[in-house]
């Protein structure tokens, strides 16, 4: 019997302009299939000269007074609820950098092509998961087995990206725990459900400071660090913004042995020249979610902020990079 694939459908609201700005945030999601429909489509329509018409589809018709949407179709598993997390965070980065509203709404919308409720079933894509030599991944609600010798990281991610299931983290985690020391202080920029932070403390890490745009990431990354032990005095969390306010880079302060970010391409870039305000001289950086087709890009935009890329990982079109500021 072959398995029938299940799809959520999520509605992104934007504008004309915004288009192009959401679609090349949804590719960096590895998302590459998504349908736009626009109302200045039905207005180009019409003034196309070329084209003799005496009837106009209801559907065209029903583009004229239409908010601008970009449609995709996530599939209902772990993946599809990694990239849905990832898209929340996409979309928030990007409606505040939009400070002229210039791309409409960036809210979406989500309708399930089957009845169930992909809020109440995700639970069951996601089971524990070995990553490296140190860390076992698992959710509250299964267990790990008796003889385990790994450390265990429970996570329970709720609406925020980080399970361990996607690529991405995979490779960050992998490369922090090649790289980093015992006794060290790392900087998690973009913590999501604080997977990385936290992973980093349990295989040795002294303290964490933990920083998303979205104060239900960084709500979710404090429980989640208090579920695994780890003393409120060794972990930090800050929601905003580091590329606009410099209150808050004030406040998380510099030094850092290791800065990690798992992000998409384009606010990987916005916050190259960030980096080494933070971290150490000589000291270490770990950055992940960067597709194939943006890996050369990223990787130039860091190094020409003083890194030297030291090694580069891939995965399933997925790729993360390990660098030493010079």
């Amino acid at each position: 019997m072959v398995a029938i694939m299940e799809w959520a459908e999520i509605n992104i609201y934007t504008s004309t302009e915004g288009i192009d700005a959401v679609t090349g945030s949804l590719i960096d999601l590895g998302i590459t299939g998504f349908v736009i429909k626009d109302a200045q489509d039905f207005e180009d329509f019409l003034s196309d000269k070329s084209v003799n018409w005496d009837y106009i589809d209801d559907d065209l018709m029903g583009l004229k007074n239409c908010e601008t949407t970009v449609t995709v179709y996530l599939t209902k598993d772990s993946e599809g609820l990694e990239q849905l997390s990832a898209l929340k965070s996409a979309l928030k980065a990007m409606k505040l950098a939009d400070t002229d509203n210039k791309l409409g709404r960036l809210e979406f919308s989500m309708s399930d092509i089957y009845e169930e409720d992909w809020a109440n079933n995700w639970k069951q894509y996601f089971k524990p998961i070995a990553i490296g030599d140190k860390l076992l991944i698992k959710p509250s609600w299964e267990e790990a087995a008796p003889d385990e010798k790994r450390k265990i990281l429970e996570i329970d991610p709720a609406s925020s990206f980080g399970t361990g299931q996607h690529n991405t983290t995979r490779l960050c985690l992998e490369l922090l725990e090649k790289h980093l020391e015992k006794g060290e202080r790392i900087l998690d920029l973009g913590c999501g459900s604080g997977i990385l932070s936290i992973g980093a403390c349990l295989i040795g890490a002294e303290s964490a400071t933990a920083v998303d745009i979205d104060d239900n990431s960084v709500r979710i990354a404090s429980e989640n660090a208090g579920i695994n032990g780890i003393p409120k005095d060794n972990y930090t969390a800050y929601c905003g913004d580091i590329t606009t306010d410099s209150r808050l880079r004030e406040r998380i302060g510099n030094g850092f042995d290791v800065v990690c970010a798992n992000i998409v391409a384009d606010v990987l870039i916005s916050m190259s020249g960030y980096f080494s305000g933070f971290v150490k001289d000589a000291g270490k950086l770990i950055v992940s979610g960067i597709i194939d087709a943006r890996c050369d890009e990223v990787l130039s935009a860091i190094e020409s902020c003083g890194f030297e890329l030291i090694e580069k990982h891939s995965r399933e079109d997925w790729n993360a990079a390990y660098f030493i500021r010079k």
